[in-house]
């Protein structure tokens, strides 16, 4: 009986733990702010939106391909449609690049840097037919603007011209030296672009206080039970590493297979990635974001969230069967390509397959090629890197312009949910922290 006793009453003080633990893992205290009410006229947004999307700014992954036109024209449009910020403002073309300077009062005010990129990703051939409305119309249908860019990135674009001439025309005038950088080729990797305004500052011996690029967006109901719009400020993202995975076999014809060969083993390796994922969980980083969204989920995901020491398996088990969480938890495994036989009936003497990982700041492209031999490397299995980077380092979310883009945040949206959070795609700030 005592000892039954003895088990109780552990019991009893393990769920006051668990409890306690759980109503003490609450929002803080919201910043009092003054919320700003910005009358734009939204129709004439959304007008030059549209018109920004019918020039056909395709960064193709080859330089023949590309309409040095439509990038020329877009330029053009820029200066046409916002004259007051080429009136106020300094521009330097780097490329086909276009970086605004607009001239602070206090020179002891290191600058900041607010980026976009105006070029966009193909549209597949062929499938344009399967668009709503057509890509590169701009088509304006119950107050949606539809077209390649609307999200990505002219609208970034658009939407900071946007600002910088009601601010003008309000008669702002900024304290710190503010720099515009619309990228042309942010879609290949930004070397001719955010690379070359990296080289341009260095070279001009600006030091920035903080770079503001496209980022993540404000999500409602993206988590259950989450009422509040939650805005993740990323503070560093994701490296991108390729790699062949080779497989050998003796080749032949196929009248006469033979048990296994190279299509078989490759696809048998390919299955040993995917059953076994990189390793991952709530640590650093992504342990932060989670800790700072969890804060407003309801009760019993909030009791989870608030005593890791006892559910961190539950925790890493479920948020990894959820694909945007996952990405968040480790460096992830995506086989995007395969090659094998030139012909159909010849059996392939060596077949490929081209397997992307996006490279969580915890790993690095070494440890990854590692980690992927010791799954499927064998006599017959092979690993070859085409290349890549890891992620970037890893930026303060206790800096003063993290606090200033969440105050901002806060002034427009109100009550904001603000956390650090890592962007899972590859974006060119990286440029910036060379």
């Amino acid at each position: 009986m005592k000892l039954l006793k003895h088990i109780g009453g552990l019991l009893l003080i393990l769920v006051a733990v668990i409890v306690v633990r759980t109503f003490m893992h609450t929002p803080p205290p919201m910043a009092d702010v003054t919320p700003v009410n910005i009358e734009i006229d939204a129709d004439s947004a959304a007008k030059h939106l549209s018109e920004s999307i019918t020039y056909r700014t395709v960064s193709n992954q080859s330089e023949a391909d590309k309409n040095d036109a439509a990038f020329l024209g877009f330029i053009r449009w820029v200066k046409d449609t916002y004259p007051a910020v080429n009136n106020e403002l300094e521009l330097v073309m780097l490329n086909q690049t276009m970086l605004y300077k607009w001239q602070g009062s206090d020179e002891s005010l290191k600058p900041i840097l607010i980026t976009g990129h105006y070029d966009v990703v193909p549209v597949i051939p062929g499938s344009e037919d399967k668009w709503e409305h057509p890509p590169y119309e701009g088509k304006i249908v119950d107050g949606i603007v539809w077209g390649r860019g609307a999200l990505d990135d002219k609208s970034g674009v658009v939407g900071i011209l946007e600002a910088t001439t009601f601010l003008i025309a309000d008669g702002f005038k900024p304290a710190r030296t503010i720099y515009l950088s619309f990228g042309h080729d942010e879609e290949v990797g930004g070397p001719e672009g955010a690379g070359a305004v990296t080289a341009y500052l260095k070279e001009n011996n600006v030091q920035l206080a903080w770079s503001l690029d496209e980022g993540s967006f404000l999500f409602k109901g993206m988590f259950p039970g989450v009422d509040n719009l939650i805005a993740a400020i990323n503070v560093a993202e994701k490296g991108s590493v390729t790699l062949d995975i080779v497989a050998t076999a003796a080749g032949g014809h196929s009248s006469m297979p033979p048990k296994n060969n190279a299509v078989g083993v490759l696809a048998k390796a390919i299955n040993k990635l995917e059953e076994n994922p990189m390793p991952g969980g709530l640590q650093g980083l992504s342990a932060i974001m989670f800790d700072g969204i969890s804060r407003y989920f309801d009760f019993p995901m909030r009791m989870l969230f608030a005593n890791r020491w006892l559910f961190d398996g539950v925790i890493d088990s479920q948020l990894s069967n959820v694909t945007f969480a996952n990405a968040m938890l480790r460096t992830t495994t995506a086989p995007t390509m395969l090659s094998g036989s030139v012909k159909t009936n010849v059996l392939p003497i060596e077949a490929i397959a081209t397997v992307n990982f996006r490279v969580h700041p915890r790993d690095t492209p070494e440890s990854v090629q590692a980690y992927v031999e010791s799954i499927v490397a064998d006599e017959q299995i092979s690993v070859r890197t085409r290349g890549g980077r890891g992620a970037s380092d890893v930026s303060s979310w206790e800096a003063d312009g993290f606090d200033l883009i969440g105050r901002s945040l806060r002034e427009v949206y109100g009550d904001v949910a603000v956390t650090p959070g890592l962007i899972i795609l590859s974006w060119v700030s990286r440029h910036m922290f060379r």
